[in-house]
């Protein structure tokens, strides 16, 4: 059996989540649990289009195997309309065996989006991504106003999980309030497995 872990699963087609990933991750290692790092294949509308086994840069591919065993999850996607993109959805759609044996009941789970405008349905995408974590039973954490960045950000961030704005080019930084908030998502996710395994 391997050693506890949180699994930060995201699907990033320009960057910024996989931005967003990689805070979150660091925020799980400075509570002192193993953060690991998966994404999703993009889907296509051509039947013919297959993805390469490994991915050509950036997190390997997700598991189901990665989903089972992880002690707590953070779920990440761009918003497309104002909704989880297309490839994650396509995985998250694909783990009813989990849901049959209840795998992930009682772990916790968090939430994290970015956007191209900064009211670009950043809220709604985070709640999008709940609902499937909400029917496995995953204890949904956000993140509570006593992180002061919740109150001072002129970007991203919501008590929902972190988020960013990316801007129309998709090329804006992550800032210093939206790196606190993904690090302080990454902390609470570790935290609260680590509580929940004793």
């Amino acid at each position: 059996m391997s050693a506890p872990y949180i699994l930060v699963l995201y699907y990033s087609r320009h960057g910024a989540t996989a931005q967003m990933a990689k805070q979150i991750a660091r925020g799980v290692e400075m509570a002192g649990l193993e953060a690991r790092l998966r994404t999703v294949p993009a889907v296509s509308s051509e039947c013919e289009a297959v993805a390469p086994s490994v991915p050509e840069d950036g997190a390997m591919y997700a598991t189901l195997d990665d989903l089972k065993n992880c002690s707590g999850l953070a779920l990440g996607s761009p918003t497309r309309f104002g909704n989880m993109a297309a490839p994650l959805k396509y995985f998250i759609d694909g783990t009813s065996n989990l849901w049959l044996t209840g795998e992930l009941v009682g772990k916790p789970a968090g939430v994290f989006t970015s956007t191209a405008s900064l009211h670009g349905g950043q809220e709604t995408t985070l709640l999008s991504m709940m609902i499937p974590l909400l029917h496995h039973s995953m204890l949904v954490c956000g993140l509570p106003y006593s992180e002061s960045a919740l109150l001072e950000t002129r970007g991203g961030g919501t008590p929902y999980g972190p988020s960013h704005h990316a801007g129309g080019d998709g090329k804006r930084a992550l800032d210093e309030h939206e790196i606190a908030l993904c690090r302080a998502l990454g902390q609470r996710l570790a935290q609260t497995a680590s509580k929940l395994e004793r």
